[in-house]
């Protein structure tokens, strides 16, 4: 059971909004020079956001042609690979596939799946940041927008209608490319802000004082634990609190 609950919805709504990308540095090659100009800036990177976007499928006999659309991203800027045009796929197979660069996002176990037989290469140093919440006592699917409230502070919506539109279109709306965009931003941002957040988790001062209690006394690191609080009468299991370090600002009265 994990120690920690995420922020809700309704929690992160009360947060000021996560800062998106303005619509000039969302960049969707599609000339040449426009891809040669993406390759240069993406393989420049040490880590970028990362996450895919498929056609969805209504039935079981629809055959699944996903992912359709890659998306990368630094904090500054977001890029749009559509799959279909060749270049898009040769970049993205490129820099999915590139040790030197971490490509960062959440839920990413259907992508590492499926990208293999959509790019015709293996992926490499992928990082899933689901499974470093989970290491702080979060469960295993924390998700970008409970990711965003506690390490940002800030409210990052998603749009239900575009998760669910067509992405195997050949030219996608502006919203679509927004939400892509915006998928891609989010585990940017956290990534970058990950360091500073980590550092201040009780987890990670309680990982260091089992090393001090062994350089100090041979004592087993069990001895020093606290008990654990009784069971509540009845047999009811107690519930996972939400982290004491995730303060939503209340809100004024409009009186």
């Amino acid at each position: 059971m994990s120690r920690f609950k995420p922020p809700t919805k309704e929690q992160s709504q009360l947060l000021p909004p996560f800062q998106a990308l303005p619509d000039a540095a969302i960049i969707v090659p599609v000339t040449e020079a426009e891809f040669a100009q993406a390759r240069t800036e993406l393989l420049a990177q040490s880590a970028l956001g990362f996450d895919t976007e498929s056609k969805p499928l209504f039935h079981v006999a629809q055959v699944d042609t996903g992912p359709h659309v890659v998306q990368l991203a630094t904090p500054q800027r977001a890029w749009i690979l559509q799959l279909h045009h060749p270049q898009a796929l040769a970049l993205a197979r490129e820099v999915l596939g590139h040790p030197g660069i971490c490509k960062v996002g959440f839920g990413l176990d259907n992508d590492q799946s499926t990208l293999p037989r959509r790019l015709g290469a293996e992926l490499a140093h992928i990082v899933d940041l689901d499974r470093v919440f989970k290491r702080h006592g979060y469960g295993a699917s924390t998700g970008v927008r409970a990711a965003v409230a506690l390490v940002l502070g800030q409210n990052f919506q998603k749009s239900k209608k575009q998760s669910t539109s067509n992405w195997s279109l050949p030219r996608l709306s502006e919203g679509q490319l927004r939400y892509a965009a915006n998928d891609a931003h989010g585990p940017a941002v956290v990534y970058a802000a990950l360091p500073a957040w980590e550092a201040a988790q009780p987890l990670a001062a309680t990982a260091r004082a089992p090393r001090a209690a062994r350089a100090a006394a041979p004592a087993p690191a069990m001895a020093t634990v606290a008990p654990r609080p009784a069971a509540p009468a009845g047999g009811a299991e107690r519930r996972p609190r939400v982290a004491a370090l995730f303060q939503a600002p209340s809100r004024k009265s409009a009186d």
